[in-house]
């Protein structure tokens, strides 16, 4: 697990709340603070969708950002900061397993819950935290370790400027 203090908030917030970058993960929860607190559950409703919705587009137990991105966008949109917001974002399963295809984690991906990034605004502060959940007991750090810098390489190929804190 890393913390990342993202350096360009304007430049991030873009490519968060306007852009493709975030697109492909999904999210968990959602709490952002403006004039109200608004808290949103990305976990899908069953009985919403019929199957056949649900096999035709793709969805699976979360909302992905993209379906979430535009609700939130229209609550920080306008002339003040909000106070504050948290993005809780997983990597979808696909994106999981190709994710532990390209390195040598000794871990398979049934064993894998959810590679996690919170996204936390807060004090005029933004951070990114890094985190891994998995199905079995492990002092194996190396799917931690890999992840991170995973996340890392994510950010800079996306020309987001951070810190590690």
């Amino acid at each position: 697990m890393i913390s990342v203090k993202i350096e360009d908030m304007k430049s991030f917030t873009s490519k968060l709340f306007v852009g493709e970058v975030f697109d492909q993960f999904l999210v968990k929860e959602a709490s952002i603070s403006t004039y109200n607190t608004f808290t949103i559950d990305g976990t899908i409703k069953s009985g919403y969708y019929s199957r056949e919705e649900m096999e035709e587009l793709r969805i699976g137990a979360l909302s992905s950002w993209s379906a979430i991105k535009p609700f939130c966008f229209s609550l920080i949109k306008g002339k003040r900061l909000p106070v504050s917001f948290r993005i809780i974002m997983l990597m979808p399963e696909d994106g999981t397993e190709r994710f532990l295809a390209s390195r040598n984690i000794g871990i398979s991906r049934e064993q894998v819950k959810g590679l996690y990034v919170n996204i936390r605004y807060e004090e005029e502060k933004l951070t990114c935290v890094t985190g891994t959940s998995v199905s079995v007991f492990t002092l194996d750090k190396t799917l931690d370790e890999e992840w991170d810098q995973g996340f890392k390489a994510f950010l800079k190929h996306n020309q987001i400027p951070f810190m590690e804190e």
